[in-house]
């Protein structure tokens, strides 16, 4: 299935441009992308990794 021709009930743009959230939605569920990570949460989870990775040095 293709969301070329689709057009969105919210903002009448074409779903491929992605104009609105229900745009991106839409297109994100017919293409089977699911939600990306946001860029904070894996820069926290870095900090996070190496924190614990100093903690277990201390340790040692």
């Amino acid at each position: 299935m293709s969301c070329e021709h689709l057009i969105c009930a919210r903002c009448s743009g074409p779903v491929v441009e992605g104009r609105c959230p229900t745009c991106r939605d839409a297109r994100d569920e017919v293409h089977g992308r699911g939600p990306s990570i946001p860029p904070a949460l894996v820069l926290a989870g870095l900090v996070a990794l190496l924190f614990v990775a100093l903690v277990l040095q201390r340790l040692h």
